[in-house]
């Protein structure tokens, strides 16, 4: 499991992106992959899924 932030996230939408605290990378986050309901600014718990466009952030939950 990563650990990171949630830099955005729209509800309405449906998606957002969480950074990497270890690389700083930010992927790309999907509301299908949410465990918990996240909001901006977060800590989180993720894993890594190659998407179409890249990898994603799956099992994402609230640390």
């Amino acid at each position: 499991m990563k650990e990171g932030k949630v830099k955005f996230f729209n509800e309405t939408k449906g998606f957002g992106f969480v950074k990497d605290n270890e690389s700083g990378v930010e992927y790309f986050m999907h509301i299908s992959g949410l465990i918990d309901k996240v909001k901006n600014d977060d800590e989180v718990t993720f894993e890594l899924k190659e998407g179409k466009k890249g990898l994603n952030a799956v099992n994402v939950r609230l640390a």
